[in-house]
């Protein structure tokens, strides 16, 4: 049946900013620009002053954005770059795109982002690259690889992607490493209405070349200086997306009032909640919970009109995409039980706290406990 309370009402922020975006695709259609214009220079200002970075470079989507930063930095073939073993494939997908190995790490259990502790272990003399993700939009543990990427003189790369706006000790995410890519598909707490994607950094030197690379690899029009990319945010996303930016605080804000929700309805249900460490302010892009029971659980919420989703069902290294090589062998213990056991909740800032009540309830009802 058509989910009553759906995973996502994309739709509904649409119907809140209706003038705001119909301004903005007016002043983009009037302009006759569509590429590398006033509303990509605007946005990209105003998302490097929102993070709080010198920065900003607009990009066709997310991926783009982490393999441009990869190149930028010179990694490649003989190069290994740390990875999660619990991520979306995009991840591992950039570094593979650079030509260099992706090393992955396991998450930690309550957080199921990368595990500090274990990094220092996959270093090897080829690592050039950490590349934590700030999953579900909860931000990784950032203080220790920072410093063990600081001792090891290795490059900090954030997967950001799900993290527009979330903090870090106060700082927000995209300021906690070397480079940050954000990604702004529709589902994103900020998204465009098509693909798009940032490079965010404080890095003078990488975010000319990475504006380079993504433009063909030049700097003045039919001057190509380097083999570059043809990736840039066009004019009508990045004006959709300056109309957006401006309530992504509060919006985010409505999302975090959900998830206390289901914090206190949910607490001593027979689900594993998200556990937030102390250092971190998240923006909920995902609200995950794990159960041994997931496939009898979905079935009875989508009975009850409820949509949910698998964050994610296929670990990156069990993927067909990775067959035949050394990943494919690893073990990934931990990352597969998430495979098997999470699945996601409707969240977003347009979802009811009257909604979130409907789920808890039907979420108590399919685990035997209301």
């Amino acid at each position: 049946m058509t989910a009553v309370i759906p995973f996502l009402d994309i739709a509904a922020g649409h119907s809140e900013l209706r003038s705001e975006l119909d301004a903005a695709y007016r002043r983009v259609v009037d302009s006759s620009w569509f590429i590398l214009g006033t509303e990509c220079a605007a946005f990209e200002g105003e998302f490097a002053q929102f993070c709080g970075a010198q920065h900003c470079i607009g990009v066709g989507n997310g991926l783009d954005a982490l393999h441009l930063i990869l190149r930028a930095m010179d990694i490649g073939p003989g190069d290994e770059v740390i990875v999660p073993s619990n991520t979306f494939i995009a991840t591992w997908l950039a570094v593979t795109h650079a030509g260099a190995t992706v090393v992955p790490v396991e998450p930690v259990e309550t957080t199921h982002n990368i595990d500090p502790t274990l990094i220092e272990a996959a270093i090897t003399p080829r690592t050039r690259a950490i590349m934590p993700v700030h999953l579900y939009g909860q931000p990784a543990d950032m203080a220790p690889i920072v410093e063990i990427a600081a001792r090891r003189g290795l490059k900090v790369i954030e997967d950001a992607a799900q993290a527009h706006g979330a903090t870090y000790m106060g700082t927000r995410t995209g300021m906690l490493g070397d480079a940050a890519a954000f990604s702004f598909y529709p589902g994103k707490n900020l998204g465009a209405l098509g693909d798009g994607g940032a490079v965010v950094t404080n890095d003078s030197a990488l975010a000319d070349r990475v504006r380079e690379l993504s433009n063909y690899g030049s700097r003045q029009k039919y001057v190509h200086e380097s083999i570059g990319y043809n990736t840039r945010l066009d004019e009508l996303q990045a004006a959709f997306l300056r109309a957006k930016l401006r309530h992504l605080d509060s919006w985010n804000a409505r999302r975090a009032a959900i998830a206390e929700r289901y914090i206190s309805r949910l607490a001593g249900a027979d689900v594993v909640l998200p556990v937030v460490i102390d250092a971190a302010q998240p923006v909920w892009h995902l609200f995950v919970v794990r159960t041994s029971k997931r496939e009898q659980v979905i079935r009875a919420l989508a009975a009850a009109g409820i949509g949910v989703q698998i964050h994610y069902p296929i670990p990156a290294g069990r993927s067909s995409a990775y067959a035949g090589t050394s990943v494919a062998q690893a073990d990934y213990p931990l990352a597969d039980t998430l495979s098997r056991e999470v699945m996601s909740l409707p969240i977003g800032p347009h979802l009811t706290i009257e909604q979130a009540d409907l789920v808890c309830d039907a979420l108590h009802f399919a685990l035997g406990s209301g």
